[in-house]
């Protein structure tokens, strides 16, 4: 019932259900070309791997109970003829062949089968792009991590991707962009992140303050009793404690 309206097409059941695990952002962004200020060769890299937090890769999503996969010896050799293999042809990926196996398959539509130029059979819901897109974003315009470079970029270099658009935005007003911004210990640029915990600091520097001079001029007695209330009981006027 959680997963409806996307949970089954026809009498096909759809794994991953759901309307946020439908919705993928299935763009192809690639680094196209690299221009350094000097016109030295580049070797910047987009990296895809390790934009998911590790919790979440480790923890929260794997693939169904039942699945498996093999590295063929040859392409030339690898058959998925059989039961073992549910796949209708190998998956070929870096001149390497592969077989696979999902449960159910001629029941169920599987993640790689709805977004195949993003997910790959051998992945599934353990792709990190994937798993990005199911942390939530809490407001309606956000940012999404999508790759990164892990060697510096020398001011004025002029990088060039290819894009493969894939994701509709027309039909509900929407938006998308490419945005590059350096990141540190807290992500990337955000104007709001600084102030925000500036302010909130202030503000607890401000009571800790106020606190500590309140204790210090009218210090408050460990179990005073004259900071007790009671309700008052109607054949109980008076009520008395006595000091050991």
């Amino acid at each position: 019932d959680l997963c409806k309206p996307l949970n089954k097409l026809g009498n096909i059941t759809i794994n991953p259900c759901g309307l946020i695990a439908n919705t993928l952002f299935n763009d192809v962004i690639e680094l196209n070309s690299v221009e350094t200020p000097d016109g030295s060769d580049s070797s910047l890299e987009l990296i895809e791997k390790g934009i998911a937090w590790v919790s979440d890769v480790n923890h929260k999503f794997a693939q169904p109970e039942g699945f498996k996969y093999e590295e063929c010896s040859s392409c030339d050799d690898c058959s998925c003829d059989g039961d073992s293999w549910s796949c209708q042809s190998p998956y070929k990926k870096d001149d390497t062949c592969y077989r696979y196996f999902y449960p159910n398959d001629d029941t169920t539509q599987y993640l790689y089968e709805t977004y195949p130029m993003v997910v790959s059979p051998l992945e599934g819901v353990t792709n990190e792009h994937f798993i990005v897109w199911m942390r939530v974003a809490a407001l309606p315009t956000f940012r999404k991590l999508y790759g990164y470079f892990d060697q510096p970029i020398a001011a004025g270099t002029v990088l060039s991707f290819k894009i493969t658009a894939n994701f509709e935005v027309k039909s509900f007003k929407g938006a998308k962009a490419i945005i590059l911004s350096n990141s540190n210990t807290f992500g990337g640029k955000n104007k709001y992140l600084g102030p925000s915990f500036i302010g909130v600091g202030v503000v607890c520097a401000a009571l800790g303050v106020y606190f500590a001079l309140k204790q210090l001029v009218n210090p408050r007695k460990l179990a005073d009793r004259k900071y007790l209330v009671y309700k008052e009981d109607p054949d109980r006027k008076n009520v008395v404690f006595k000091d050991d």
